[in-house]
């Protein structure tokens, strides 16, 4: 085709030899980039875009597919770094399914190229797809000799001594096998082990807090810090990463016991000593596999490790030699991929926002991108030192960032998308709401508006005070605030008990029934605990924990308001910080009067009897996973409470006992099971309760 023909075929529509080109060199670029550089500027989702777009494009023109076509070929180029490794196996990559219909459309293909009656009786096996760097480790005569990357399926890199290091990786292997069928029997003499290194969500944490602590850049994300400690040229660098392997596959093998199925292949690497996945699982339909699927889309983050989908794999060993591969994938399996959790979209704007302490946030304005479940038009970018850290502009491509409930965030720019002129942004100098000065306190990241009266300070305090947490007024939320304050109804928390009745009825939407409801609701609200009133007096760094220590310790707050800094924190549960803001709040003028208008209102200041359940559980941490019969999240944490426990959401080795339910966090069976913390169920829980006592 001549070259001034190939933009726009005759239709007016894109040419599409000029778009394969197009994505060819697109999907070369961020190949190398992750396979190669460690240093992907995509998130996968957008790459698996640019790769569907391609695919679907070359089915369309089966004449213009090439043999260095990146949908026939595998991975990327290696590191010259390192010594090339010929793979005896192909390490072949993997098909995806975004969604239920195309899992089902691998099963109909399964069905027409095996039988219906074939395919009905197949079995499959479900593994969770790990989010780390593929290798393939071969040991000959017991001991690990080479490990490789997968490079590009045919030739990796060697990865040997820095693999060595990783410290659940075997370096030799058993003489002979200690459990399951072939007991007894003598290990292969040669077996490749393929399998993910990864980092652990933790150790990831770790290494990036001792990052910050030296003053140096966080990394991005785990998988990219595994793949680059994996490939230190220093094995000792490695080492002092902390990286984690899970096995999954095997490779060239030679000797030891036969196989029928993939489920006893997993079986064999456990009983040699290599990390197999728990959460592995042998189903028998594709109804239970998307079912499988479908939780731990739920439960991904339940894990101290990144997770981005579900690899399924037919479990009967002849079948898929039946079924066979393709050039770059086999035809029995599939990778079901989450939805994804970055996706690119344009910075359209940097924001400031005004929260009821004063804290000035900026905030990126997005052009709307689906991710994380959700379309997401907006996005934290924390503070200051945050925004100058990522240098995200206005106009740049950037990657967003949602995981499950966690707000939305912009990891950073692409780079190679932006103009050399573009300008940084600058941090307001003022309010953008009062225009006071912002302020950024010595020693802090975050700038603040210091005028109590700043109307999105007192919108910001007023919320708060109504929202769940605090007096939890059903139907008092951000938009009536705002309707209200900028009305002239309300100009502190306690105005929300003295709303002009006549005016409401003159405002739309606002008929007898709605009114009567919202009067009702705030009636409600001032017979809530005083732990409730003090967390939504928005007091700076006290929370649910400190304000329920308070309210128990002083059982009323006129002792509380005369206390000084040194006399509250002597109290357990709340320490100096907490203390001294307590003072300090109480000690303000604006503030006391508005507590005296509460009290005129008839809120309740009271704080709760003492104890009456037996304290069997005091100073005893007691973690709950799950859902219990008879107790939902309050009444659980309230039980524990009230015998003198903790109930924390997390599990320490501090941790007395953790309780689980049905649909448990793995992540916390997992911790409690490596520390060694009882496990109990829910009649245990209900005996502890009673007792205080482990059964």
């Amino acid at each position: 085709m001549a070259e001034g023909n190939r933009a726009v075929a005759a239709d007016g529509e894109r040419d599409p030899v000029a778009r394969i080109d197009e994505l060819r060199e697109q999907i070369r670029y961020h190949n190398e980039r992750y396979h190669t550089l460690d240093a992907p500027e995509i998130p996968d989702a957008d790459f698996d875009a640019l790769f569907r777009e391609l695919r679907t494009l070359e089915e369309l023109h089966p004449d213009l597919v090439t043999p260095d076509s990146p949908t026939v070929l595998v991975g990327g180029a290696g590191n010259a770094t390192f010594a090339e490794v010929a793979h005896r196996v192909p390490m072949m990559s993997l098909d995806n399914a975004m969604d239920e219909a195309e899992l089902r459309a691998w099963g109909d293909r399964l069905v027409r190229q095996l039988g219906a009656d074939t395919a009905a009786s197949l079995g499959f096996v479900c593994e969770l797809k790990i989010d780390g760097l593929a290798i393939s480790a071969r040991y000959e005569g017991g001991r690990l000799v080479q490990a490789a990357t997968r490079g590009n399926g045919k030739v990796g890199e060697d990865v040997t001594a820095n693999v060595a290091t990783i410290a659940v990786m075997p370096r030799s292997l058993p003489k002979a096998l200690a459990k399951g069928v072939a007991k007894g029997a003598a290990p292969p003499s040669v077996i490749e082990v393929r399998g993910e290194v990864y980092l652990a969500v933790s150790a990831f944490g770790a290494l990036n807090a001792a990052q910050i602590a030296a003053g140096r850049p966080a990394y991005v994300n785990p998988r990219n810090t595994a793949a680059g400690s994996l490939r230190q040229k220093d094995a000792v660098a490695t080492a002092n990463r902390n990286l984690s392997f899970w096995s999954y596959q095997l490779g060239e093998i030679e000797g030891g016991p036969s196989f029928t199925t993939h489920h006893e292949t997993l079986e064999l690497l456990d009983q040699l000593g290599f990390p197999v996945n728990p959460n592995a699982k042998v189903v028998a339909s594709l109804d239970e596999v998307y079912a499988f699927c479908r939780h731990w889309q739920e439960h991904r983050h339940d894990l101290d490790y990144e997770i981005d989908g579900v690899v399924v794999k037919v479990d009967d060993l002849a079948r898929r030699r039946e079924l066979g591969v393709t050039s770059r994938a086999p035809r029995w399996a599939i990778a079901y991929k989450f939805p994804p959790e970055e996706r690119t979209t344009v910075l359209r704007a940097i924001e400031v926002s005004v929260g009821r302490t004063g804290r000035a946030t900026p905030f990126a304005v997005l052009e709307p991108v689906f991710v994380g479940g959700s379309t997401v038009g907006m996005a934290t970018l924390h503070n200051q030192d945050q925004v100058r850290a990522k240098d995200v502009r206005p106009g740049d491509t950037v990657i967003v960032r949602k995981a499950g409930d966690v707000i939305p965030e912009v990891v950073g720019p692409v780079l190679s998308d932006r103009p050399a002129d573009r300008p940084a942004w600058e941090f307001p100098t003022d309010c953008p709401v009062c225009r006071s000065r912002l302020v950024r306190p010595e020693g802090e990241a975050d700038h603040r508006c210091l005028n109590e009266v700043c109307p999105a300070r007192v919108a910001g305090a007023i919320e708060h005070f109504a929202s769940r947490g605090g007096l939890d007024i059903e139907g008092f939320g951000e938009q009536r605030v705002q309707l209200f304050q900028s009305l002239g109804f309300l100009h502190d928390v306690a105005d929300i008990f003295a709303l002009p009745v006549d005016k409401l009825r003159e405002l739309e939407g606002f008929g007898e029934t709605s009114i009567a409801n919202l009067l009702a609701a705030i009636e409600t609200s001032k017979s809530r605990p005083l732990a409730n009133l003090l967390v939504g007096l928005s007091i700076r760094h006290l929370g649910p924990s400190g304000a329920e220590a308070l309210a128990a310790h002083f059982g009323h707050i006129d002792p509380m308001m005369a206390a000084t800094a040194e006399e509250i924190g002597a109290i357990e549960g709340v320490g100096p910080v907490i203390a001294r803001s307590v003072a300090e709040w109480f000690a303000n003028d604006a503030n006391r009067q508005i507590i005296e208008k509460l009290r005129a209102a008839g809120v309740n200041m009271v704080g709760p009897d003492r104890p009456r359940a037996p304290q069997v559980l005091a100073g005893k941490a007691v973690v709950v996973t799950g859902t219990l019969v008879n107790y939902n999240r309050e009444e659980i944490e309230a039980a524990i409470k009230e015998r003198g426990g903790k109930a924390p959401g997390s599990v320490s080795k501090k941790t007395f006992a953790l309780v689980v339910g049905e649909s448990p966090g793995a992540s916390k069976r997992t911790k409690a099971e490596e520390l060694g913390v009882p496990i109990l169920d829910e009649v245990g829980f209900e005996n502890l309760l009673t007792t205080g006592e482990l059964p």
